[in-house]
């Protein structure tokens, strides 16, 4: 995986955590599910990347 695509993969991890923190602070189901939404997105570029990376080799 490239290290630019990881760093990218965690950082919308680490956002989406900010989002969901900030929605239960708030009591914002909506902030809440979109920061879960962009965990599990991040969950899944991070997956199709190791899966070409298991491709090439």
């Amino acid at each position: 995986m490239g290290t630019v695509d990881k760093a990218r993969n965690k950082a919308d991890e680490l956002s989406g955590k900010a989002k969901e923190k900030v929605g239960k602070a708030t009591d914002d189901k909506d902030k809440q599910r979109e920061g879960k939404a962009d965990q599990v997105k991040s969950n899944l570029k991070d997956a199709g990347e190791k899966v070409k990376d298991a491709f090439r080799d």
